[in-house]
């Protein structure tokens, strides 16, 4: 909702979306796509990382003052989304907050850090999302940030091996010493019994919280409803591939295919 990322399995924006929605919905993810971007792609310095997601910090903070933002970029945001829907300045920084974190945090102690970043990463999507379509009950939203978390751990999990050549390493802590996992064996790309224990007890509790907000779907009608049920049963394609592959994210990292998305497709609309 880096490449690949978060937003990668899933279908942001999509012709499912009423019309209405699409472009201010393209806008956000423009604006998304690129402060990740900044934080992850490319040769750039942390400071010079850090620089520029603090050019876009700026620029939401003209849009705050009522004051004309500089960039292309942040002018379509703000014509295209913000502006016609009232949107809250607040889930915008929370993003640039977690892409700032990534420049500088590469280990996470506990999976209590781990829920805090997807606070402010993932969840804001859904929230955006769901208050362009005019949907502000405190229950959907709970339930849309579930829904969030979970895909954002899903991509933690599926990463792995991709996130260490980043020198990042998401597994908890705290688990990696539970699990006697040493991060001599991320390096190593194989997997042990202890990592696959280790990612198999992550993705049991990343199911569960994917499972909490799953009622989002059936209780949101229409266009919106479809897309949130596609996104969710594509969050759990996943985790089955990383089930069947023996949780080994190594030599097998799980994407979705044609085949699964007909499948997808097929289920959200019986769901419905």
């Amino acid at each position: 909702m880096t490449a690949p990322n978060h937003y990668e399995n899933f279908p942001v924006g999509s012709i499912l979306l009423p019309r209405h929605l699409r472009r201010p919905i393209h806008a956000v993810y423009a604006f998304a796509r690129t402060a990740d971007d900044i934080a992850d792609e490319g040769n750039a310095t942390p400071a010079e990382r850090q620089a520029q997601l603090a050019a876009l910090t700026a620029e939401l903070d003209r849009i705050a003052a009522s004051q004309a933002p500089h960039t292309p970029l942040m002018q379509r945001l703000h014509r295209e989304a913000i502006a016609p829907f009232a949107l809250p300045l607040k889930p915008f920084y929370d993003l640039l907050s977690a892409f700032q974190q990534d420049t500088e945090k590469t280990r996470y102690q506990n999976f209590a850090e781990l829920i805090d970043y997807a606070r402010r990463s993932a969840n804001p999507i859904g929230r955006i999302i769901l208050q362009l379509n005019g949907t502000t009950d405190p229950y959907h939203l709970a339930q849309s940030d579930g829904i969030c978390t979970a895909l954002q751990l899903i991509n933690f999990w599926q990463d792995i091996a991709l996130d260490w050549q980043k020198n990042r390493i998401y597994l908890p802590q705290d688990d990696l010493m539970k699990f006697q996992v040493r991060e001599q064996d991320i390096a190593q790309g194989k997997i042990t019994p202890q990592l696959r224990q280790l990612i198999a007890h992550q993705c049991s509790k990343t199911h569960k919280i994917l499972h909490a907000g799953a009622p989002l779907g059936k209780a949101l009608t229409g266009r919106i409803g479809f897309e949130i049920r596609m996104i969710i049963l594509g969050g759990n394609r996943i985790l089955e591939k990383i089930a069947a592959n023996q949780y080994d994210v190594f030599q097998h990292r799980p994407t979705l295919d044609w085949k699964d998305w007909l499948h997808i497709v097929k289920r959200a609309w019986q769901k419905k």
